[in-house]
């Protein structure tokens, strides 16, 4: 879990670089669709050199991105249909548990192995939960009343990307932990059935 949530948090924060950074030109152009498609990218990119780490046996790295690839962009379809359809509240919400049973359910598929299945949703969504909810408080502080008192030295903007970063830390480190969670479960789940230890 530590790994994951170490690993995740420096992938998030890369990713959410695409939108504190780029993000005000990215969808003048390309829309807020194609800016969510962008981070998406980096998130697939960055995720298999910082987590492979994550799959036990040969050829991790390759291993790792046919099982995370598939689960995260599953998780990331379903996180936006919910944000595009309920917005703030009850978007995120339902976007958090959908996307983390998504998320659970294709990684399960892709090991061949659900046992443990309803105990990694429930700690993915905690975790996931957890990290984006208190990513978002973090944002709401630095970028009102409160924060602008702490950082009186920086401009809006410079207070505006802080705000956001911040939230990708928060966001990665608890949806990075879950991930971890994740992984193992299904793996110990395997390596505890004597046919699976070769």
């Amino acid at each position: 879990m530590l790994r994951g949530g170490f690993g995740f948090a420096v992938v998030s924060l890369a990713g959410f670089s695409v939108w504190a950074l780029g993000g005000k030109w990215l969808q003048a152009r390309i829309g807020e669709g194609g800016l969510y498609a962008a981070c998406l990218l980096v998130f697939l990119a960055m995720s298999g050199l910082l987590l492979c780490p994550l799959v036990r046996g040969p050829r991790p790295l390759l291993r790792f991105y046919s099982i995370f690839v598939p689960a995260f962009f599953a998780y990331a379809v379903v996180w936006c249909a919910a944000w595009f359809a309920w917005r703030f509240g009850t978007g995120e919400w339902v976007g958090s548990l959908a996307g983390s049973v998504v998320f659970v359910a294709v990684t399960g598929l892709r090991f061949g192995n659900y046992r443990g299945f309803l105990g990694a949703c429930v700690v993915l969504f905690a975790c996931h939960s957890a990290g984006y909810f208190l990513g978002g408080q973090w944002m709401r502080w630095v970028t009102g009343p409160s924060g602008a008192v702490l950082w009186a030295g920086l401009s809006k903007a410079q207070r505006s990307v802080l705000a956001e970063l911040g939230w990708g830390l928060f966001y990665g480190v608890g949806f990075g932990l879950g991930i971890g969670f994740v992984f193992y479960n299904f793996q110990r789940q395997l390596n505890s059935e004597p046919a699976q230890n070769t």
